[in-house]
Protein backbone atom coordinates (compact mmCIF):
# COMPACT_ATOMS: atom_id res chain seq x y z
CA UNK A 1 0.00 0.00 0.00
CA UNK A 2 3.22 1.71 0.71
CA UNK A 3 4.01 1.55 -2.80
CA UNK A 4 1.26 2.53 -4.03
CA UNK A 5 0.57 5.92 -2.45
CA UNK A 6 4.06 7.03 -3.26
CA UNK A 7 3.53 6.25 -7.08
CA UNK A 8 0.49 8.22 -6.83
CA UNK A 9 2.41 11.25 -4.84
CA UNK A 10 4.55 10.86 -7.76
CA UNK A 11 1.89 11.04 -10.34
CA UNK A 12 0.45 13.85 -9.48
CA UNK A 13 3.88 15.86 -9.07
CA UNK A 14 4.80 14.84 -12.42
CA UNK A 15 1.49 16.06 -13.80
CA UNK A 16 1.31 19.14 -12.31
CA UNK A 17 5.36 20.15 -13.22
CA UNK A 18 5.63 18.05 -16.67
CA UNK A 19 3.82 18.47 -19.91
CA UNK A 20 2.46 14.62 -20.27
CA UNK A 21 0.74 13.71 -23.61
CA UNK A 22 0.60 10.31 -23.33
CA UNK A 23 0.17 7.29 -20.67
CA UNK A 24 3.78 6.10 -22.50
CA UNK A 25 5.20 9.22 -21.76
CA UNK A 26 4.40 9.00 -17.90
CA UNK A 27 5.53 5.40 -17.66
CA UNK A 28 8.73 6.65 -18.89
CA UNK A 29 8.63 9.45 -16.37
CA UNK A 30 7.66 7.01 -13.63
CA UNK A 31 10.41 4.53 -14.36
CA UNK A 32 13.12 7.63 -13.83
CA UNK A 33 11.73 7.58 -10.31
CA UNK A 34 11.88 3.89 -9.66
CA UNK A 35 8.27 2.67 -10.36
CA UNK A 36 8.12 -0.15 -12.53
CA UNK A 37 4.43 -0.30 -13.12
CA UNK A 38 2.45 -2.01 -15.99
CA UNK A 39 -0.12 0.44 -18.34
CA UNK A 40 -3.10 -1.89 -16.85
CA UNK A 41 -2.11 -0.16 -13.02
CA UNK A 42 -1.34 3.16 -14.79
CA UNK A 43 -4.71 2.99 -16.41
CA UNK A 44 -6.64 2.32 -12.81
CA UNK A 45 -4.45 4.67 -11.24
CA UNK A 46 -5.24 7.43 -13.61
CA UNK A 47 -8.96 6.38 -13.15
CA UNK A 48 -8.37 6.63 -9.27
CA UNK A 49 -7.17 10.04 -9.24
CA UNK A 50 -9.52 11.38 -12.06
CA UNK A 51 -6.97 12.42 -14.59
CA UNK A 52 -8.25 14.21 -17.63
CA UNK A 53 -6.92 15.83 -20.46
CA UNK A 54 -6.31 19.70 -21.14
CA UNK A 55 -5.41 21.75 -24.32
CA UNK A 56 -1.61 21.91 -23.73
CA UNK A 57 -1.06 24.28 -26.89
CA UNK A 58 0.14 23.53 -30.07
CA UNK A 59 -2.56 21.24 -31.01
CA UNK A 60 -1.62 18.90 -28.32
CA UNK A 61 -3.26 17.40 -24.98
CA UNK A 62 -1.83 17.10 -21.80
CA UNK A 63 -2.86 15.43 -18.42
CA UNK A 64 -4.25 17.40 -15.89
CA UNK A 65 -5.47 16.81 -12.01
CA UNK A 66 -8.93 17.79 -11.41
CA UNK A 67 -9.26 21.22 -10.20
CA UNK A 68 -5.69 22.17 -11.58
CA UNK A 69 -6.82 25.51 -13.23
CA UNK A 70 -7.91 26.40 -10.08
CA UNK A 71 -5.06 25.62 -7.86
CA UNK A 72 -2.73 27.17 -10.88
CA UNK A 73 -5.19 30.71 -10.37
CA UNK A 74 -4.59 30.28 -6.43
CA UNK A 75 -0.78 29.74 -7.12
CA UNK A 76 -0.64 32.73 -9.06
CA UNK A 77 -2.35 34.82 -6.67
CA UNK A 78 -0.23 33.87 -4.24
CA UNK A 79 2.94 34.78 -6.12
CA UNK A 80 1.59 37.92 -6.65
CA UNK A 81 0.88 38.78 -2.87
CA UNK A 82 4.31 37.16 -1.86
CA UNK A 83 6.05 40.14 -4.41
CA UNK A 84 3.64 42.49 -3.71
CA UNK A 85 4.99 41.91 0.19
CA UNK A 86 8.47 40.95 0.66
CA UNK A 87 11.87 42.66 0.90
CA UNK A 88 14.23 40.34 2.16
CA UNK A 89 14.68 36.83 2.84
CA UNK A 90 17.55 35.72 4.64
CA UNK A 91 18.19 32.27 6.79
CA UNK A 92 20.13 30.08 9.45
CA UNK A 93 19.99 26.53 9.66
CA UNK A 94 16.36 25.26 9.04
CA UNK A 95 14.88 28.93 9.84
CA UNK A 96 13.87 31.20 7.42
CA UNK A 97 13.30 34.92 8.22
CA UNK A 98 11.32 36.62 5.45
CA UNK A 99 10.82 40.78 6.48
CA UNK A 100 7.94 42.26 4.53
CA UNK A 101 6.38 45.73 4.01
CA UNK A 102 4.46 46.73 7.01
CA UNK A 103 1.16 45.08 6.95
CA UNK A 104 1.81 41.80 4.88
CA UNK A 105 3.10 39.13 7.23
CA UNK A 106 -0.10 37.70 7.32
CA UNK A 107 -0.23 37.32 3.29
CA UNK A 108 3.23 36.51 2.79
CA UNK A 109 2.75 33.33 5.29
CA UNK A 110 -0.52 32.67 3.50
CA UNK A 111 1.28 32.90 -0.04
CA UNK A 112 4.20 30.45 1.11
CA UNK A 113 1.84 27.96 2.75
CA UNK A 114 -0.39 27.90 -0.52
CA UNK A 115 2.70 27.05 -2.93
CA UNK A 116 2.80 23.89 -1.03
CA UNK A 117 6.45 23.36 -0.91
CA UNK A 118 7.58 20.08 0.88
CA UNK A 119 10.20 21.43 1.84
CA UNK A 120 8.24 23.41 4.53
CA UNK A 121 6.97 22.42 8.11
CA UNK A 122 5.00 25.67 8.22
CA UNK A 123 5.11 29.16 9.00
CA UNK A 124 4.64 31.75 11.88
CA UNK A 125 3.63 35.21 10.77
CA UNK A 126 4.79 38.39 12.60
CA UNK A 127 2.44 40.79 14.15
CA UNK A 128 3.53 43.47 11.37
CA UNK A 129 6.52 42.39 8.95
CA UNK A 130 8.17 39.27 9.56
CA UNK A 131 7.34 36.03 8.89
CA UNK A 132 9.20 32.73 10.12
CA UNK A 133 9.30 29.65 7.73
CA UNK A 134 10.89 26.11 9.61
CA UNK A 135 12.21 23.70 6.93
CA UNK A 136 12.64 19.87 7.23
CA UNK A 137 15.58 18.36 8.57
CA UNK A 138 18.05 18.54 5.90
CA UNK A 139 17.01 21.27 3.89
CA UNK A 140 18.83 24.43 4.42
CA UNK A 141 17.88 28.05 3.36
CA UNK A 142 19.85 28.20 0.25
CA UNK A 143 17.21 25.22 -0.67
CA UNK A 144 14.37 26.82 0.27
CA UNK A 145 15.13 30.32 -1.97
CA UNK A 146 16.38 27.86 -5.14
CA UNK A 147 12.69 26.68 -4.45
CA UNK A 148 11.14 29.56 -4.38
CA UNK A 149 12.97 30.96 -7.34
CA UNK A 150 11.94 27.59 -9.47
CA UNK A 151 8.36 29.39 -8.19
CA UNK A 152 8.66 32.29 -8.57
CA UNK A 153 11.20 33.26 -11.52
CA UNK A 154 10.68 36.46 -10.43
CA UNK A 155 12.16 36.30 -7.32
CA UNK A 156 15.34 38.94 -6.40
CA UNK A 157 18.41 37.92 -4.81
Amino acid sequence: MKERLARLKTMKDLIRTCHIESQESLLEYLQKEGFLVTQATLSRDLKFLKVGKVAGGGGTYVYSLPGEEERQEKERASIQDFLRGYISIEWSGSIVVIKTYSGHSDSVALAVDNLGLDDVLGTIAGRDNTVFVALREGISGEDFVRRMKKNIPELED
